[in-house]
């Protein structure tokens, strides 16, 4: 019997390619979307099923999970990939910025969680992976708020994962480093002060660096290879790092102390 996937936030990047790499392997998968009316990518798949979800409103959530299960009876795996990143300076960031950040890249994966939760428990496991990022573990310059999501999801997922072992509910974080994705295009929210220029050298030696890293970024496929991985190895690893370097700097962050790692990455930005 063919298992049964739900992803969130498929329209681009790490979840379209996650869409494509089960189905191509024979899964049944609910890929979701806050505008599935515009998608067509996925008309070429018969077992690909699509939804309207929007992480940020709790309704949206449970109609999409409660007419899955009704439909496929179970669902073995949810992704929680819906997210996106702000970056800039912190001081000209919103409160509306750092909610509207917070409740995707939090509140709403805890919402799609839950949902999961209560789903997999009555019929006997299941597995929730969240996307997080090595920026769940370790820190650049001006990612504050997108590193404070991710280190919030890092320790979210790690603590329930001892409440849902009674469950055979297993919990994976996916740890990806710089990947091509929309993430670092169109999607991206830059914020700067608009009333001081005091910050535009060290925005600037910023975007030379992280230029310079992302022409080595892998693609999404890589991670999509990587939740495969982790939704079939039936094993109780929690923590799958994925897309160069982030494997790495992840090791080096272990094993050096604060004051060396910061030196690396303050050189590594030229700053």
């Amino acid at each position: 019997m063919n298992k049964n996937i739900l992803i969130t936030g498929t329209s681009s990047g790490i979840g379209k390619a996650t869409v494509y790499e089960f189905a191509n392997r024979g899964w049944n998968v609910i890929a979701t979307q806050r505008n599935p009316e515009t998608e067509t990518d996925f008309n070429q798949y018969p077992n690909v099923k699509l939804y309207a979800l929007d992480v940020t409103n709790l309704a949206s959530v449970q109609m999409a999970m409660s007419f899955a299960q009704k439909e496929f009876g179970k669902i073995d795996v949810v992704v929680n990939n819906a997210g996106y990143g702000v970056d800039g300076t912190f001081e000209a960031m919103s409160d509306e910025i750092i909610e509207k950040q917070f409740n995707t890249n939090v509140f709403g994966l805890m919402r799609v969680t839950r949902e999961a939760i209560q789903m997999m428990r009555p019929k006997g496991g299941g597995t929730i992976i969240q996307i997080s990022s090595m920026g769940g573990k370790i820190t650049f310059p001006l990612y504050s708020i997108y590193h404070a999501t991710k280190f919030a999801v890092e320790g979210f997922t790690e603590s329930l994962h001892y409440e849902l072992n009674q469950f055979n509910i297993k919990m994976k974080l996916i740890e990806p480093g710089p990947i091509v994705t929309e993430f670092y295009g169109r999607s991206r929210q830059f914020i700067k002060p608009t009333d001081t220029n005091q910050y535009d050298r060290f925005i600037q030696k910023f975007n030379e660096a992280a230029e310079k890293v992302m022409k080595d970024a892998e693609g999404p496929e890589v991670v999509a290879r990587m939740i495969f991985k982790s939704a079939t190895d039936n094993s109780n690893q929690i923590r799958y790092a994925v897309g160069k370097p982030g494997p790495m700097l992840l090791m080096l962050r272990k094993i050096l102390s604060d004051k060396w790692y910061f030196w690396m990455v303050r050189k590594s930005y030229n700053l």
